[in-house]
């Protein structure tokens, strides 16, 4: 007797910036080790095939900016309602189809802005939410990268969180979810806001979290 494989879909493009085929070519691997059979699509029309994605247990994607119409967003969000997984990191998943209200019901949250240029900072792991198995096991961490300032949801599931300071904008310290879960009816979705170039994910925790949110996700 077989095992039947899982299905990924791997959708990618938008800004060129944030390289995503170069770094969703990381994961490809990872996912087929793990047992899944992997596409790729660099259009978002995939999202307009009901029954592609019905049969897809997680849809990992890397577009940012651009533009989402009506029934490609109605494909994606009506899918992972009935049980497809959704992942992604940083703009790719959080800095898509600005200002699509169904989208960022979705993901959980939207970005806003990041301070100019990489900084060191601290990823502060959530000590009540040590057990889920994204993070279990992982200690906190820094990264030096893009630092996302979020508009998040409240009905997100807060896994890791960074750290913005005083300053001339604001007289006190901001915590920021960074990495959070939640679910869509039948569907889990995994949302990391770290991921800018390929090298945040030489970080070892930054590397392990991604890998194991996905998994998560999936169906």
């Amino acid at each position: 007797m077989t095992t039947e494989s899982k299905r990924a879909l791997v959708v990618r493009g938008g800004w060129e910036g944030h390289e995503p085929v170069v770094i969703t070519d990381l994961f490809v691997p990872f996912l087929r080790d793990n047992g899944y059979e992997v596409e790729t699509s660099d259009t978002l029309s995939v999202y307009e095939d009901a029954a592609r994605l019905a049969a897809t247990d997680l849809v990992v994607q890397c577009w940012t900016m651009g533009e989402i119409t009506k029934e490609q967003c109605e494909g994606l969000v009506g899918a992972v309602r009935a049980g497809t997984g959704f992942a992604g990191w940083h703009g790719g998943i959080v800095d898509a189809f600005r200002g699509d209200v169904d989208y960022t019901l979705l993901t959980g949250g939207q970005f806003l802005m990041h301070p100019s240029g990489f900084s060191d900072h601290a990823v502060t792991l959530a000590a009540d939410r040590a057990a889920h198995p994204v993070i279990a096991g992982l200690s906190d961490f820094r990264v030096h990268t893009e630092k996302y300032w979020m508009a998040t949801d409240g009905d997100i599931d807060v896994l890791a969180t960074t750290e913005f300071a005083p300053d001339e904008h604001r007289t006190h310290a901001v915590t920021m979810p960074a990495v959070w879960t939640r679910t869509v009816r039948a569907g889990r979705v995994f949302v990391s806001t770290i991921g800018h170039k390929p090298d945040d994910f030489d970080v070892p925790e930054v590397r392990t979290l991604t890998e194991r949110g996905l998994l998560w996700a999936s169906r």
